[in-house]
């Protein structure tokens, strides 16, 4: 017994290595991209919004292929190495691809760094996402005790990227290609142990096929999910990716905002770590449903007191209230996701349902809400996004489905296996 808990444990530290150097990494150069698109690559508003509309389209597409992958690969490190291997090319592509192309060809520069973004970034964080839940599980642990620690790589990245990306982006480049180069021997040496794997409740003895994803799209669970998405996680991501934008226009010059966003940044993702260790307990009382409700909530106050505010120290008390909502969301959709869906479509649920539907939104919202930026400005836009996500967290109480919670001790109500065309729960499937 001490020998098993021993390998849990090592097991755990190396799991928790690797999702802290892969947010670490992105962080690095990522977490300043729309500055870097703006400032260094020479791009305006609209231009930008177009950049992650393309972005998005291409994130749509990969997203359900590696859901996919995951599902049939079970806990198989093979896209793992890929996405690692993606990574550790950014410096030369940032620097000797994708900003030349951007300067030169612009469509070619976008479609080209759509491409590599999607397979190391977009698609990439939601299979280490993913497969962090499925480990975290097989090991009878909280999938935010292991994300917690990618909230603390992305925050220990932020307190220094912006000091790099004045001095050049080409530091930040840099450093996320040799830390891939840790997180590559870090993956090479995680091992699941073999009594996981056996007789466990979280990957299906079944492999997926197309049917299923066919079947997954005919639920109508599916569906109520994805407009939760479109109404409030659209607007949460859509007005982050150039929030960034907005913010460095409160001080007095833009390397002092560039600055201080790095420094709210850390506290941002701080305040993430801090709360993937406590909202799965908070969660698991209420219930994921009530949890995605408080998300819409915090989300449309956060946008609407966002352009309500003309004051620097407002905004900044404001900016990090986001690493909330990313630990509330992510610990709801799984829990979510892992109640009423299959766990032979659970990837394919996540990357599909949650992931891929949230760069729809790129591509559907990026584009115009870049447009009002520059034509009624961010604190306007704010404002309207705010109350779109507000309204659809009210709608959305009425069609998610019911989920446990410690607080009532009842189980959301099962439903029989294939009906209408729908997946059974987890509980009553495989």
């Amino acid at each position: 017994m001490k020998a098993i808990k021993t390998a849990s444990k090592t097991a755990y530290y190396k799991m928790s290595s690797f999702i802290f150097l892969y947010f670490f990494t992105w962080s690095s150069s990522f977490g300043l991209y729309a500055l870097w698109l703006g400032q260094k690559a020479g791009l305006d508003s609209v231009s930008i919004g177009t950049v992650f509309a393309i972005n998005g389209v291409f994130a749509v597409i990969m997203k359900p292929v590696y859901g996919y992958i995951m599902d049939k690969i079970g806990m198989s490190k093979s896209l793992l190495y890929f996405v690692v291997l993606v990574s550790a090319l950014m410096a030369p592509f940032f620097i000797y691809v994708y900003q030349p192309l951007l300067e030169s060809h612009l469509m070619l520069g976008i479609i080209a760094g759509a491409l590599y973004l999607s397979l190391g970034w977009y698609a990439g964080v939601a299979a280490s996402e993913s497969y962090a839940d499925r480990f975290s599980r097989l090991y009878h642990m909280e999938f935010g005790q292991v994300r917690m620690w990618g909230s603390l790589g992305w925050a220990l990245a932020a307190s220094f990227s912006g000091l790099l990306f004045n001095l050049s982006p080409a530091w930040n480049f840099g450093l996320s290609s040799a830390t891939s180069l840790v997180m590559l021997a870090v993956l090479l040496s995680l091992k699941i142990g073999d009594e996981e794997l056996k007789n466990n409740d979280v990957i299906s003895a079944q492999k997926i096929v197309f049917s299923d994803v066919i079947l997954l799209l005919k639920n109508r669970k599916f569906w109520m999910f994805s407009m939760y998405v479109a109404g409030v996680a659209w607007m949460m991501f859509v007005a982050e990716q150039q929030f960034s934008r907005y913010f460095v226009t409160f001080f007095d010059t833009k390397e002092q905002g560039n600055a201080w966003y790095g420094y709210l940044s850390t506290v941002q993702s701080g305040l993430e770590f801090l709360m993937m260790m406590v909202i799965p307990f908070l969660v698991n009382y209420f219930g994921a449903k009530k949890g995605l409700l408080l998300v819409g909530a915090v989300v449309g106050l956060r946008l609407i007191a966002s352009g309500l505010t003309s004051d620097p120290l407002l905004i900044s008390i404001i900016k990090p209230f986001y690493g909330l909502e990313i630990a509330l969301l992510l610990v709801s959709v799984f829990k979510y996701i892992a109640e009423h869906f299959s766990k032979r479509v659970n990837a394919t649920m996540y990357l599909l349902g949650y992931q891929a539907m949230i760069y729809v939104g790129s591509i559907v919202v990026a584009p115009p809400a870049g447009y009002f930026y520059d034509r009624i400005g961010f604190e306007h836009t704010y404002l309207v996004m705010g109350g779109i996500a507000l309204c659809f967290t009210l709608i959305s109480a009425f069609t998610l489905s019911a989920c446990h919670s410690l607080r009532s001790g009842a189980p959301a109500p099962a439903e029989p296996a294939e009906k209408n065309g729908e997946l059974a729960p987890l509980k009553m499937t495989d």
